[in-house]
């Protein structure tokens, strides 16, 4: 698998993974963010550069099968997915005493999944929207329809603010949804082994994935530094939207109050 931090060819400009350096006392805390399925990380660069700016260090990843077109993410699977995080994850981790992760939607469930494999090298979590289950209609009949025609209707971009879109897939990869909801039933079962600190933000209206995921990370979690934030003026992907500028602001606050409250990160 190449390096993550190395575009693959043909990937869509802005979509590129990005790093960035750290400095001050926050710069040996790092920040893995982590993008969602179909998207690239053009929708955590925001938050990215804040929380550099505030001196973590970062780095975002571009998942395999994304960021080219979305036939790609009907090749890959989970397993994919999250060896590329891991490995960003111990890449930064190298250079730093502790490390937070970040994930918007599927990002979020492969941020709580690292953190469930690595309960004690993770220092938090922080998710925006995570997914973890769905109640659509048409999931019931995804593993039909995923034998039958390889995409369907899109579910990138749903942002409330407008003039603003996110870089994402025009289809949804069906293949890659199954890969999906087997990510899904592995980080549900081992929601108890996450005891690192959680920090949840949840939009109110959401119209990719139910509240009901933060609810089942928020009750499964064996952690009890945990915390919700309720976002009222944004859809899914919220980094982008109108409550971008409080979550950049609050996540961290929030990670540099817990930099030095677990061990140092990297692998043992």
């Amino acid at each position: 698998m190449s390096r993550p931090d190395v575009p693959a060819a043909g990937v869509m400009p802005g979509g590129e993974p990005f790093e960035f350096t750290g400095h001050g006392p926050a710069g040996r805390t790092g920040v893995l963010l982590v993008h969602g399925f179909t998207g690239t990380p053009m929708s955590m660069r925001p938050w990215g550069e804040h929380l550099a700016a505030e001196g973590f260090p970062v780095r975002c990843p571009l998942l395999p099968g994304h960021g080219t077109r979305w036939q790609d993410c009907n090749a890959v699977g989970e397993d994919d997915w999250l060896a590329t995080v891991l490995t960003a994850f111990d890449a930064l981790a190298a250079g730093c005493d502790a490390v937070f992760l970040a994930g918007l939607s599927m990002g979020g469930t492969l941020a709580t999944r690292v953190a469930e494999l690595r309960p004690d090298e993770v220092a938090g979590l922080v998710a925006v929207n995570p997914s973890l289950s769905t109640r659509r209609l048409d999931a019931r009949l995804l593993p039909v329809l995923a034998r039958v025609t390889g995409s369907w209707s899109p579910i990138g971009s749903d942002i409330k603010k407008p003039g603003v879109a996110e870089l994402a897939y025009d289809r949804l990869p069906l293949r890659g949804m199954l890969a999906l909801r087997r990510l899904w039933a592995a980080t549900r079962a081992d929601l108890h082994r996450v005891t690192a600190p959680v920090l949840v933000f949840t939009s109110r209206e959401d119209h990719v994935v139910e509240p009901e995921s933060s609810n089942l990370l928020l009750d499964g979690v064996s952690t009890d530094d945990v915390e919700q934030v309720l976002l009222d003026d944004s859809y899914h992907v919220a980094t982008l939207d109108n409550d971008a500028p409080a979550i950049f602001a609050r996540s961290a606050e929030w990670m540099r109050a817990r930099a030095g409250a677990r061990p140092a990160a990297g692998r043992r």
